[in-house]
């Protein structure tokens, strides 16, 4: 990670707490660069190597604990050679929820090259059978892709209140122009007959893909980070994420093809559209409801483009 300039304030409380949970001092040294969901900060520990600090405002009554859940995620992939930084901390004030992990001396990707991608491929299969907590990406993404509530389906998910209230959002997708209504329209479709899914055994990352969250040197990846949102599922809901970013350039369409076909072999034709789906919905939503809006018109192109791909291969 590098080092950003100027790091915002925090809640002296929020500082004791880390302290006193880790045993040494903290001061705040700067704000980091990414970070979608919310900002990291280098911070020096009294006698210690650096670390990162990532304290997000409590959204629910459970927010510490899916933390937690996160923090015994990364003790177990790590135990299996995943390389995400470890864990120092968790812990939360009446107003912030804070985890802080290993600083790691390495600068998130700017860009998705072939071999970037080649390599997040070998870690994503460093993550097949290694389920450890009971937060389903998969089944989730079968109710966002179909529009369906549990239900409905007669089936019994659990969600965070995150999965909820996205789930809300997208279902609201359409209302915002004849353009996006249509793509919806063709995502649903697509999936409207596809049955739930079978339970998955292996960890999904969630967001292992956004740039900021793959961190490189020298052409290499030293470590995935921002792994607050893993759970279990296929992981081909990762793989189905690095689709969509090799869009970006057409030097990656080789690869994309050798995803896609790594895709199907893990969950089918039927599968692939459910994730392709789910992300696409995603991937109009985050604009759609925070901007910039100017970015939805190419997003509902992509999303296209993603299903031709995919139909063609059929």
């Amino acid at each position: 990670m590098n080092q950003g300039t100027h790091p915002e304030e925090l809640p002296a409380e929020v500082l004791d707490d880390v302290a006193s949970v880790v045993g040494a001092e903290v001061t705040l040294f700067s704000r980091l660069p990414g970070g979608v969901n919310g900002g990291a900060r280098r911070v020096q520990l009294a006698g210690r190597a650096d670390a990162v600090l990532k304290a997000v405002p409590r959204a629910h009554p459970n927010h510490l604990d899916e933390t937690l859940r996160a923090q015994r995620v990364v003790e177990h992939m790590r135990r299996r050679g995943y390389p995400t930084p470890a864990w120092l901390g968790v812990g939360a004030t009446a107003t912030h929820v804070w985890h802080l992990m290993d600083f790691v001396d390495a600068a998130p990707a700017p860009e998705l090259t072939p071999s970037l991608v080649e390599q997040l491929m070998e870690i994503i299969e460093l993550q097949a059978g290694q389920a450890s907590e009971p937060y389903d990406h998969w089944s989730y993404a079968w109710r966002v892709a179909t529009g369906q509530e549990s239900a409905v389906a007669g089936l019994d998910f659990n969600e965070t209140p995150e999965q909820s209230l996205l789930r809300q959002s997208v279902a609201r997708l359409s209302g915002y122009s004849s353009v996006v209504s249509a793509l919806v329209g063709r995502l649903r479709l697509l999936c409207a007959d596809v049955p739930p899914p079978r339970e998955a055994p292996d960890m999904v990352h969630a967001d292992l893909s956004t740039p900021s969250n793959v961190l490189v040197r020298d052409g290499a990846v030293v470590a995935v980070v921002d792994i607050g949102n893993a759970g279990s599922g296929t992981r081909a809901t990762d793989l189905t994420t690095l689709v969509w970013y090799t869009f970006q350039d057409p030097l990656l369409d080789g690869v994309r093809r050798r995803l896609w076909t790594r895709i199907l072999d893990l969950v089918g034709w039927e599968g692939a559209a459910v994730l392709a789906a789910t992300h696409i919905l995603h991937m109009l939503e985050v604009p759609i409801r925070l901007g910039p809006h100017d970015v939805v018109p190419g997003v509902v192109k992509r999303g296209h483009r993603a299903l031709d791909e995919l139909n063609a291969l059929r």
